[in-house]
């Protein structure tokens, strides 16, 4: 189906809802860990999901996948939803759920290092390492490493170094993602990620022992609300909604929920969990949304942008220009 046959009242929804439910996904993650475990309760969100979009794709006739299909969306999503998701739903113990959210606002940042050291990058421009440093100024701002989060002051040190390894981790996957040549469709791809990542994150919540911690007569009923609404909302109806853009718009005008869901995160963890917006917080936010604007605009420039690759269903919260939360 061509673009022009997404009326302009679907492309409005559509974005409407990748805005909104990726920008929620920060508050479900938070009210999630609240009475679960981090990593088991992304393990169980991403293993649910997989299991029913790769169920889903069989029963309309989807081919069992190659050996390499499976290797290469195993690696995706290991370094995708344990190194990216798993590490902010650990994370978000520790820092509110806006919070993190602006600090994930900054993998555009990472994406443009990551590149320049892969094989065959390109080095950025003058304007591009400027942005970098702005960005850079806007999270240190933000996490005020010089005070005591004990005082108040400060942000959780390893709730942030958290947040930004998982930055990281989502830059390398995805630009891995990009240079994979196994022929998966992109659904197909992201359900072997989310099974790929989930077992991932099982063996990981073995090892963290969160399986022994975790009491399920214990976990809240708005604990069991936010867990299935990451399920449904957060990767099957936010992917696929995400999917569904990249064949009606274009890479660029799809981009901008990494402008949009911060702010979505921060208002709903001011709204629903009362979670503070400080005079930093509106500076520093608009430090990392200036940065990302600069660097997504001369990469625009830069060339021509390519068919980008179907987002992993992580979050398809933390995600690519977000990168989910996740």
């Amino acid at each position: 189906m061509s673009p022009a046959t997404a009326t302009r009242t679907q492309l409005i929804a559509a974005f409407a809802a990748i805005y909104l439910i990726w920008g929620s996904t920060y508050l479900g993650i938070r009210v999630a860990v609240e009475a679960m475990p981090p990593f088991a309760m992304a393990a169980g969100r991403f293993l649910i999901a997989g299991a029913l979009v790769f169920t889903f794709l069989r029963l309309r006739g989807a081919k069992w996948p190659t050996w390499p299909q499976w290797r290469d969306n195993i690696i995706v999503g290991t370094f995708l939803l344990l190194g990216g998701n798993g590490l902010v739903a650990w994370a978000e113990q520790f820092i509110p759920s806006g919070i993190a959210a602006l600090l994930i606002g900054v993998s555009p940042l990472f994406f443009v290092l990551t590149e320049w050291a892969w094989p065959g990058g390109h080095r950025p421009g003058a304007l591009t390492v400027a942005a970098l440093l702005i960005g850079f100024g806007g999270v240190a701002w933000l996490a005020a490493p010089w005070e005591s989060s004990a005082t108040g002051g400060g942000l959780h040190a390893g709730g942030v170094i958290a947040i930004l390894a998982g930055c990281v981790f989502w830059a390398f996957g995805s630009i891995f993602l990009r240079h994979a040549r196994n022929g998966a469709d992109p659904f197909l791809a992201s359900s072997l990620q989310m099974l790929g990542g989930g077992t991932a994150l099982a063996i990981v919540a073995v090892l963290h022992g969160d399986f022994g911690e975790l009491d399920l007569a214990a976990v809240t009923p708005r604990a069991w609300i936010a867990f299935g609404y990451l399920i449904t909302f957060g990767s099957l109806i936010g992917f696929s909604t995400f999917a569904w853009l990249m064949k009606h718009s274009t890479p660029a005008r799809v981009s901008t929920y990494a402008y949009v869901n911060p702010v979505v995160a921060v208002f709903l963890g001011w709204l629903l969990l009362d979670e503070p917006i400080t005079p930093r917080t509106l500076v520093a936010s608009a430090i990392i949304v200036l940065a990302v604007a600069i660097i997504t605009v001369q990469k625009n420039k830069a060339k021509p942008a390519p068919a980008a690759p179907a987002r992993p269903a992580a979050e398809l919260e933390l995600r690519e220009p977000r990168t989910e939360a996740s």
